[in-house]
């Protein structure tokens, strides 16, 4: 029989995978609890959430709805969704990962809008900015016109 801790932990991890269309797996080891901790609060405050499991409970829960990943799940890994805002929470990976000497976190995939992505497409997105701040430029070219 499984582990009922585990059993709980994937349920709780399929439902906070209910409804997300974007999510990007990384590698966390390295980072120190501060570290850690101010990467939640800046991926809180872009609309998303990191989830620390085993990588068995994240690959259970993301081949349950037909999203394999196993090849990612490789050493440390988390979850890092996206409801709000792909790009401004992939700004916030890639600001974390430049602000140390390691480069962690580091991105190992990502599911962006129902499409399974590799690497260089998260940090292209990562590039963009804010979803906010496309909005207001976009504002601002439809303006320029009137």
């Amino acid at each position: 029989m499984a582990n009922e801790r585990n059993q709980q932990n994937l349920t709780s991890l399929r439902g906070s995978l209910t409804g997300v269309e974007t999510f990007y797996v990384v590698d966390y080891q390295g980072l120190t609890a501060g570290q850690l901790s101010q990467l939640r609060k800046n991926i809180r405050e872009k609309g998303g959430q990191l989830i620390v499991a085993k990588n068995t409970l994240i690959n259970l829960a993301l081949q349950e709805s037909g999203r394999d990943f196993s090849d990612a799940l490789k050493g440390p890994s988390a979850l890092v969704l996206a409801q709000e805002d792909p790009a401004g929470v992939a700004k916030a990976l890639s600001d974390a990962a430049k602000g140390n000497d390691k480069g962690i976190p580091a991105i190992k995939g990502g599911f962006v809008e129902g499409n399974r992505v590799d690497v260089r497409v998260v940090e292209r997105l990562a590039s963009l900015g804010s979803k906010q701040s496309l909005l207001g430029e976009l504002v601002g070219v439809l303006s320029a016109h009137l």
